[in-house]
């Protein structure tokens, strides 16, 4: 089904097509949750904790309850046996058994377990009214012993979280490979080299904040959520279990979404709390959150501590890894929290061919905000340590980067290729993109770039990584396609456009089969009473799944079209053909409009419709090779970006334009990582960054212009060829930059390590240490 250059369609796939949606949103018409004005609604404001862990008893709320505006003050008592918030991907104990994952409460019980767990919930006529209601409302805390970080929380006396589910803070303790051969290789080896990494905690910090609105219907008894999401599907089932409903008694809504990231995916109390809160006013509630409450009550990203270890021969050949993967959790398991450090334990070969492989992985409890799926979701971090390791392999064996890569690259001819952690490359050309990056990035030219920064008193580094990644596995995604009076095509599709351009994107696919322009087909998402299944976005899977779907249930429609117009052209079904928006006889002008044939007697709604589902055999596996050029100035740690080149194989590119959007994005947001962001809580468990003025954010002077090509392989688990690409440019960036600044550190200073983010106080008191050894 693969799309030859011979069949390319003006508006179908792999043509820049312009997003068709963006002139909604610069003109400023776009419509979010907070946006929305329903009718008699009621605000909501949720009344957090100011402490990390503590008993509480809630004193005093009658004079909040008398307050004029004031509708209701819920607290935990109120909401009978409604259960909380539950964890999805619970894993394994080195028992075997089942982790033990507390759910995260709607509102607690009198106690609390990290800064921002919600106390109580406030209803009034007006935000500022619930707000005021908040601050009247007193409470006794008892704080408690509190453990913030990874490397306390392992401590044999540390305080513990959750004493019987997770003894020593330990959740889960999982092992993936062979510790036997592992260790076998290891014992033959003629070096090791270990590395000990901190891939630091993140803080999302989309455009659009959180908002829901909550509705309930007493003479259907059905409740109505709209939210910002990255699939409603996801959130109604999530949400009904909790109101103890069956799904059809909720209806989800999601209008437009400044952002996801992967933390909009997951069911939030906020949500059957307005649901509870609508019922029980018999009117609307609305909950927007503020920015600083989003730093306290959304999941946050990343936050592993990992020791990875290689083997090697003589040559430098990879023998084994050993690899120790330690997951902050936070004070609960968010719903999919714990899966996702194991999710990148199964990428930690990377691009490799290492022939054994042992990895062990654990979850940790500490009281501070849980953890989730951020951008790539494991994948970043796994390649991560993966590529710090080859680079500190390369310096201790005295090769150079690209040729110890090179000698340990998975060959083309030894596709489909098996890897210890049991997944299935299926196709790739690892030393074609990196051999491309480092040619258009000028590897040759660096040394006398070299000299011109030495000349000005400044530092310079040349820093890459080479990535694969796992992308658009699991669910399928099931899509309608149809033809409306007026020769439009309407799609219903199960994913969540977050910002991604999806509007075009399955425009595109539609028009590969119908020939028309993407201003002629209406996309619907976000709404469960239209939409009746779907899958939601995340794991780069909306185009690699949806636009396969999109495409086949065009091809269908496309078919009955034919079939239509084939009796009132008098010409047979194999002599129609589809362009421009018509159905005419090949080879001639003699044709039909598509709102013609839609008016046509047989044209019934089953003849205007088409439905297809794609279920993906197996994961995509999209792979690249980032490059950085970075100056760094002694004086001030500050690191400047001055090059940025990308070759990446995205198997078959839908839009050029969407593409390198993602991809910048991405690489914007490792930047973020590598040198800015950095979240702090301090050792009573306050959240030091919690607003702008304290959390760096990357900015648009922070990076510079970015050369980005591709050097395509066709996917042979995807019948168009594509691989996922919405998460790759976070995960080839963080390595990339950092081992430019290491390079460059390590040039002036012999420091063959530093921790992200890489700021400039960090890397000024690496320069002051070695000097003071000196």
């Amino acid at each position: 089904m693969t799309i030859h250059p011979g069949n390319m369609k003006k508006f179908g796939i792999g043509q820049p097509v312009r997003r068709v949606e963006d002139h909604k949103f610069v003109t400023g018409a776009g419509s979010y949750t907070d946006d929305i004005l329903t009718q008699r609604a009621a605000h909501a404001f949720i009344l957090r904790s100011p402490h990390a862990h503590a008993t509480f008893t809630i004193t005093g709320a009658s004079a909040a309850k008398a307050m004029k505006g004031v509708l209701a003050v819920f607290t935990a008592g109120d909401l009978g046996d409604m259960p909380g918030v539950a964890c999805a991907a619970p894993m394994q104990k080195a028992d075997g058994q089942l982790m033990e994952a507390p759910e995260w409460p709607l509102l607690c019980k009198g106690k609390v377990m990290h800064v921002g767990d919600a106390v109580a919930m406030i209803v009034a006529d007006s935000l500022a009214v619930a707000r005021d209601a908040a601050e009247a409302i007193t409470i006794d805390y008892s704080p408690l012993p509190v453990v913030t970080t990874i490397a306390d929380a392992i401590k044999p006396k540390a305080v513990t979280v959750w004493s019987k589910a997770a003894p020593g803070n330990i959740a889960y303790d999982q092992t993936l490979g062979s510790k036997e051969e592992a260790d076998a290789a290891f014992a033959k080896a003629a070096h090791v080299v270990t590395l000990t990494v901190d891939n630091n905690r993140l803080i999302t910090n989309y455009m659009e904040t959180r908002a829901c609105i909550g509705a309930y219907d007493a003479k259907d008894k059905r409740y109505t959520l709209t939210l910002g999401s990255q699939g409603v599907h996801g959130i109604q089932g999530a949400v009904a279990k909790i109101m103890g409903i069956g799904p059809e008694k909720l209806r989800v809504i999601t209008p437009d979404v400044g952002g996801g990231f992967g933390t909009k995916s997951f069911n939030y109390r906020e949500y059957p709390l307005v649901l509870f809160a609508a019922k029980a006013l018999n009117r609307p509630v609305k909950w927007t959150q503020e920015r600083t409450e989003h730093f306290l009550s959304c999941a946050h990203g990343r936050d592993n501590l990992t020791t990875a270890e290689m083997a090697l021969d003589a040559r430098g050949k990879f023998l084994a890894m050993r690899v120790h993967i330690m997951g902050n959790l936070g004070a609960y398991a968010s719903q999919y929290g714990p899966y996702i450090p194991w999710l990148g334990a199964t990428m930690a070969t990377g691009p490799y061919d290492i022939k054994a492989m042992f990895v062990r992985c654990q979850g940790i409890y500490t009281h501070t905000v849980p953890i989730d799926a951020y951008r790539g979701a494991g994948r970043p971090e796994a390649a991560y340590v993966l590529e710090r390791l080859v680079d500190l392999c390369a310096r201790k064996l005295g090769l150079k980067p690209e040729a110890i890569r090179a000698r340990n690259f998975v060959k083309p001819g030894s596709m489909p290729y098996k890897t210890q952690t049991k997944r299935t490359y299926d196709v790739g050309e690892f030393e074609g993109h990196m051999r491309s990056a480092l040619e258009k990035a000028d590897q040759t030219g660096f040394a006398a770039r070299l000299r011109v920064s030495k000349k000005a008193g400044k530092l310079r580094g040349f820093g890459f990584a080479s990535y694969i990644e796992c992308t658009a596995w699991g669910s399928g995604e099931d899509v309608e396609v149809s033809l409306g009076s007026d020769g439009g095509v309407t799609v219903l599709i199960g994913t969540q456009s977050n910002g991604q351009g999806h509007m075009t994107a399955y425009a595109q696919a539609v028009s590969q089969a119908l020939d028309i322009p993407p201003e002629q087909v209406t996309v619907v998402q976000g709404d469960t009473d239209r939409v009746k299944t779907g899958h939601g976005t995340g794991g780069s899977r909306s185009i690699p799944v949806g636009a396969v779907s999109a495409y086949r249930a065009s091809e269908g429609l496309a078919d009955k079209l034919k079939d239509l117009a084939s009796e009132k052209l008098e010409a047979a079904v194999g002599d129609l053909v589809l362009a421009a928006g018509r159905v005419t006889v090949a080879g001639t002008d003699k044709g039909l409009t598509f709102s013609e044939v839609a008016a046509l007697p047989k044209a019934t709604p089953e003849m205007l419709a088409a439905t297809s589902e794609f279920v993906p055999p197996d994961a995509t596996y999209p792979n690249g090779t980032h490059v950085a050029e970075v100056e760094i100035d002694p004086a001030t740690g500050v690191v400047s970006i001055l090059d940025y080149t990308i070759v990446d194989d995205f198997g078959v590119t839908v839009n050029p334009l969407l593409l390198a959007g993602q991809v910048h994005g991405g690489v914007v947001q490792g930047l973020g990582q590598a040198l800015l962001e950095r979240t702090v809580f301090d050792s009573s468990g306050q959240l030091l960054t919690a607003s702008f003025m304290d959390y760096a954010m990357p900015r648009a002077d922070n990076m510079a212009p970015i050369s980005f090509t591709t050097r395509n392989v066709p996917s042979t688990t995807n019948p168009l060829g594509i691989k996922g690409a919405g998460e790759a440019g976070s995960i080839g960036s963080c390595p990339a930059i950092m081992n430019a600044v290491v390079d460059a550190l390590n040039r002036a200073y012999g420091i063959t390590h530093i921790d992200m983010p890489a700021t400039p106080e960090r890397i000024w008191q690496a320069i002051a240490g070695t000097q003071t050894k000196s």
